[in-house]
């Protein structure tokens, strides 16, 4: 969608685009001096395979002062980005055969990674009405000898729910009486949360030695380009994470890694002043989306998506549109109101469509008062 709103727009269309899950600020002044720094100050050198020390002291202290999880430099990796983390960290303990359970919706790259380390999707559907969340009776019903990992993001993408300390209690309490299970969480939109304090299901300490943290700078200090992850996990999956990255990739952009350790050490006040911005469109969103008829809304806790189900518009038509699928309200909008979202096919959820609300207020006043005048033709 991303790209046929590009293509669109290159022909002279007004297409608003709210399909990229991308911040619309600018990387905080203090992070681009950062870098400018490290240009002068000659950065320009291989760097080391798991990342410069001065980052990962910063990732740990970050981990304490946030978390309270404790870990050393040596159990942190820094890589090009949080997904190439998640993909470390699959490639490095998914075998061939091993089954992976993932709560759906996903953020999409999660089962094309399983897929690509030779294991198998074992996916817990969800539904707008339980808030897209799992309870720990499915998750411990989808466990079996073959299970290896469990992957899964909060705050989510796409969302945008998270889950609570009592929730992730209740997870850990299972995964404990399976310690060949490697708990994979992603915290990408830790900082971008609604709701108060961020929970890291590494916090229990029965099954600290089975998790692996992923995190990044992208999300939360608008530094999607520089291109940098981390992840904090057991020692021994840490090595092999970094021995694979060491013949894929080597180690990540000298200049981006000292401009992230500014970021990670700062006192966040310019990541507190986005998260204002965003909780704000958050409110106005489904706001304005609970004024579309028959569109039912789980209101987020964190990131910057809405994940509204669409089900009551499949059957409908109007003119040569007939929409029978999610995939086919998302190109009718895009034709139809010049508005790209994505469909939930994508997320594992067929069922909804997906909203960034990482946008200025106007395009999105704008944006959803053309999906209503399109939806509102579909009878």
């Amino acid at each position: 969608m991303a790209q046929k709103s590009r293509e669109l727009k290159a022909q002279g269309l007004d297409i608003i685009s709210l399909s990229v899950g991308e911040p619309d600020f600018d990387t905080p002044d203090f992070i681009k001096e950062a870098a400018k720094k490290a240009i002068d100050d000659n950065y320009s050198h291989y760097s080391p395979v798991n990342g410069y020390l001065e980052l990962r002291e910063a990732v740990v202290n970050k981990l304490k002062r946030d978390n309270q999880v404790e870990y050393s430099p040596d159990q942190i990796l820094v890589s090009n980005g949080a997904k190439h983390s998640l993909a470390n960290v699959v490639m490095s303990t998914v075998q061939e055969g091993d089954e992976v359970i993932i709560p759906a919706p996903y953020w999409v790259t999660y089962v094309e990674l399983v897929k690509l380390a030779g294991g198998t999707n074992v996916v817990i559907p969800t539904t707008v009405e339980n808030d897209f969340k799992i309870t720990p009776e499915q998750l411990e019903a989808a466990i079996t000898p073959k299970t290896r990992a469990f992957l899964f993001s909060s705050p989510s993408n796409p969302t945008g729910k998270l889950y609570t300390k009592e929730e992730l209690s209740a997870f850990a309490a299972i995964f404990a009486k399976h310690p060949n299970i490697v708990v994979i969480s992603d915290e990408i939109y830790e900082y971008i949360n609604y709701e108060g304090k961020h929970e890291s299901i590494a916090q229990f300490d029965a099954i600290k030695d089975q998790t692996v943290i992923v995190n990044g700078v992208s999300k939360a200090y608008a530094m999607t380009g520089y291109r940098i992850g981390y992840i904090a996990g057991p020692t021994w999956i840490v090595k092999a994470c970094s021995k694979l990255q060491g013949q894929f990739t080597s180690g990540p952009n000298s200049v981006a890694q000292v401009a992230s350790t500014a970021a990670i050490a700062s006192d966040n006040k310019e990541v507190f002043e986005m998260v204002k911005a965003f909780a704000k469109r958050r409110d106005m969103m489904v706001e304005m989306m609970s004024e579309i008829p028959n569109l039912k809304i789980s209101r987020p806790d964190g990131a910057f998506y809405v994940f509204p189900d669409v089900t009551a518009y499949f059957g409908t038509s109007t003119g040569d549109y007939k929409i029978e699928t999610a995939s086919d309200l998302c190109i009718y909008l895009l034709q139809e109101a010049n508005v790209a979202i994505v469909t939930g096919e994508a997320f594992g959820d067929p069922n909804c469509v997906r909203l960034s609300y990482a946008a200025a207020e106007p395009e999105l006043k704008e944006a959803v008062r053309r999906i209503k005048e399109a939806m509102s033709k579909l009878k």
